[in-house]
């Protein structure tokens, strides 16, 4: 079953359930992969990756909607889109830890033979299209600015 199936099949399950928060954030997420499907240049077609870079999309989107509420002071706001955020992250494959995103960038380091933080754009180009989907890409770029630095 790929994404999009799995979500529909969700939707149904969060009204059985009459869960607010999950259904409204899984309708927004339906509501992303179908503009997708019929965007214009596509195949009718929602492929997995694709589905997965909208649902990363939506949780940076979520995150950056909630520091908004906080800064201005309205909690409850923030609370209901980290909630969103949590049920969507769901969807998401696991994060890497520090100590697998550190090696698997100084293997990249090694590779690009990068020398220092002037070779920043080689690095973040190989190490965000090997990546996604398994470290957001301000984690990899601090991690990435730490390592060369040292180097």
């Amino acid at each position: 079953m790929n994404l999009f199936d799995q979500i529909s099949e969700d939707i149904k399950k969060a009204m059985l359930a009459k869960d607010k928060v999950a259904l409204d954030a899984l309708r927004g997420i339906k509501k992303e992969f179908l503009e997708a499907k019929t965007a214009k240049g596509g195949d009718g077609e929602l492929h997995d990756d694709r589905a997965l870079q909208i649902l990363q999309k939506m949780v940076k989107q979520r995150k950056e909607a909630a520091e908004m509420f906080r800064a201005a002071n309205r909690p409850e706001l923030a609370d209901d889109e980290m909630a969103q955020c949590a049920v969507i992250e769901r969807y998401l494959p696991a994060m890497m830890s520090e100590e697998e995103l550190k090696s698997v960038l100084q293997d990249i380091i090694a590779k690009v033979g990068a020398t220092g933080p002037q070779d920043m754009g080689k690095v973040m180009g190989v190490a965000t299209k090997q990546l996604a989907g398994k470290a957001e890409g301000k984690t990899i770029n601090m991690v990435v600015r730490e390592l060369l630095n040292k180097a």
